[in-house]
């Protein structure tokens, strides 16, 4: 069995309880405009192009089998629509200045990754994270990775949308001991124009989660604009509020680091002028949500 992998980010804080090793797999279900993380929405591999560390060697130009990269003068240039993100410029750059994002792995592995921090799951209650992109995506390749995590004894949490059928939430949640979650915003209009996702189904699925005793924390990216209303996060913590098993809702605060990354991929980004929360506003977002009666964090 292999899957599509991002990242493995050891030492992980915020994902979940104690110290994590997060596994962050490619491809997502979800068209967001504000990821923080867009070379992990691409279900393939994705080359990535950070000029500033560039020393125009020319030894892409010379791998590239496709003519994607020229040298004009000392400026490196790309062609999008030459690139079939092979590796093979990325495998031959001194520098770093392109860089592949999408690896295949076996569950084997990943899972020889994930072992180095048993020492800290066990000091720390922390475990194993499943994210994204959207583990969703890979269904029977992260399945396949929780129950090799399980068959070690690590715990197992899933960062995830929501946005699939009930049955692939259902048969990956069960064996989970906590699954994350996103509602971005509580109005069904606005989330599919925002998401490209109906927010039925996620709802839904957390209905379902709740009804089946799986642990629950539900989460809130404030975006500038978008997210960020007080009455879209009241909305969200009523819902939230009702959820038997949810352990609190949290509230994250805009990350402006993902704007390097649309630079890197070419892509267009339009929060690049966005700034995060004031923490007065924060105060009030917190309290607003917690007048639902849940317990809420902020990150």
């Amino acid at each position: 069995m292999h899957g599509l992998v991002t990242e493995i980010q050891r030492f992980s804080l915020h994902d979940g309880p104690g110290i994590r090793t997060t596994v962050f797999l490619k491809g997502c279900n979800m068209q967001c405009g504000w990821c923080h993380n867009p070379e992990t929405i691409s279900a393939r591999p994705s080359l990535c192009y950070y000029p500033d560390r560039c020393i125009g060697c020319g030894r892409c130009v010379l791998a590239c089998p496709h003519q994607a990269h020229q040298m004009k003068g000392t400026l490196h240039v790309i062609d999008r629509s030459l690139c079939r993100a092979c590796g093979r410029c990325a495998a031959v750059c001194p520098t770093e200045a392109l860089l592949m994002a999408g690896t295949v792995m076996t569950v084997d592995e990943v899972m020889r990754e994930v072992r180095q921090d048993r020492v800290y799951y066990d000091e720390s209650g922390g475990g194993v994270t499943l994210s994204g992109g959207e583990v969703l995506c890979q269904p029977a390749f992260a399945r396949a990775l929780i129950e090799a995590c399980c068959a070690e004894g690590f715990a197992v949490a899933l960062e995830t949308n929501l946005n699939a059928p009930p049955a692939v939430v259902a048969d990956l949640a069960q064996k989970a001991d906590l699954v994350m979650f996103d509602i971005k915003l509580i109005d069904h209009g606005a989330h599919h124009k925002e998401t490209g996702a109906e927010l039925t189904t996620v709802l839904e699925n957390a209905r379902m989660l709740a009804d089946m005793g799986i642990s629950l924390i539900v989460r809130t990216p404030l975006i500038p604009g978008v997210t960020d209303q007080a009455e879209n996060v009241a909305g969200i913590a009523a819902f939230a509020a009702k959820l038997a098993s949810v352990r609190y809702y949290e509230l994250l605060n805009f990350n402006p680091l993902g704007a390097s990354k649309y630079a890197s991929l070419d892509l267009p980004y339009a929060f690049k002028d966005s700034r995060p929360l004031s923490p007065e506003k924060l105060s009030h977002l917190k309290a607003v949500a917690e007048a639902a009666g849940i317990t809420v964090k902020v990150n």
